[in-house]
């Protein structure tokens, strides 16, 4: 009776572990974004096209070392009307941050217009990926989200 227990009290543990890694392995798996436009594509952590919209710039577009993005996402995306946005090298440096404001009332589940205006401090010229990141004032990994996508600065 007691080998009984032992065997269904070890099946119960194996069930949790392989449920435990099974969603520990999806839970920030990368999402692209099909019917993005050419020239590149949007990359999503834990979000998508539902909740975030870039207008622009475009992935893949050309811009210089002001660059201007603007958009709209959901208002729970934004913590005191902003969210913060981050330009990486290819390497994965940041070599730029800024702060994009909503355009409107961000208390609401629904799409809210924002801009942002990022002049870079050091001359930069290539490729470069802009994150937007969903504002987490919690800090609780589980609660990260951004959309990333690929431009070119040039002069």
């Amino acid at each position: 009776m007691e080998k009984n227990y032992v065997w269904a009290a070890l099946v119960v543990l194996i069930i949790l572990i392989g449920g435990y890694f099974l969603y520990s392995g999806n839970a920030q798996a990368p999402t692209v974004e099909e019917g993005a436009p050419s020239g590149g594509t949007f990359s999503y952590i834990n979000a998508s096209s539902d909740l975030i919209v870039v207008d622009s710039p475009k992935p893949g577009q050309t811009v210089g070392q002001v660059i201007s993005v603007s958009g709209s996402a959901r208002g729970y995306w934004f913590f005191e009307a902003s969210f913060p946005i981050e330009l990486l090298d290819n390497e994965g440096a940041v070599i730029g941050q800024g702060i994009a404001q909503a355009e409107g009332d961000w208390m609401t589940e629904e799409f809210v217009p924002f801009k942002a205006r990022m002049e870079l401090s050091n001359p930069y010229y290539g490729d470069l990926f802009v994150v937007l990141k969903k504002d987490n004032p919690s800090g609780e990994p589980e609660n990260d989200a951004s959309v990333r996508f690929p431009v070119v600065i040039q002069n």
